[in-house]
């Protein structure tokens, strides 16, 4: 046990704290790094959408035929993805070496679609807010 009146073995102590601090705060870094690597990322806005989609992202809707006929963004394959079979449906229909920028009217059924094709491989993006966000921000849509 250290006497922490001794100033011998308070002057070690600081010594040791010296060399232990980095350490511990390069754990920490690199833990925390790691767990954002695994961590998805944030759906993408408007602006984010259009960068993809202009990178030459494949487009996927993955409503129901009812609200494709509706109306759903130009270029858009359907691949709904409530209905039984949709990741052998959508992975037909898609390159696995472009990514992919998947949406639906709000942003709840897009996000099962970005988990499910992720996990299959594919480099997945997630229109945030859906269809609803495209067209509130004046974005067009085609029957």
């Amino acid at each position: 046990m250290i006497n922490p009146l001794d100033p011998l073995a308070r002057q070690r102590m600081v010594q040791r704290m010296k060399h232990l601090i980095p350490a511990l705060a390069l754990l920490l870094s690199i833990g925390s790094c790691s767990r954002a690597a695994e961590s998805p990322a944030a759906p993408a806005n408007i602006e984010q959408a259009e960068r993809h989609l202009a990178g030459g992202a494949q487009l996927v809707d993955v409503r129901t035929k009812e609200e494709w006929d509706e109306g759903h963004l130009e270029g858009a394959a359907l691949a709904t993805v409530t209905e039984e079979g949709f990741l052998d449906k959508a992975t037909a229909k898609l390159d696995p070496k472009k990514s992919v920028l998947v949406y639906c009217q709000s942003g709840k059924r897009s996000a099962a679609a970005t988990q499910k094709l992720r996990a299959a491989g594919f480099t997945v993006h997630d229109l945030g807010g859906g269809i609803a966000a495209w067209k509130a921000a004046g974005k067009p849509v085609v029957k």
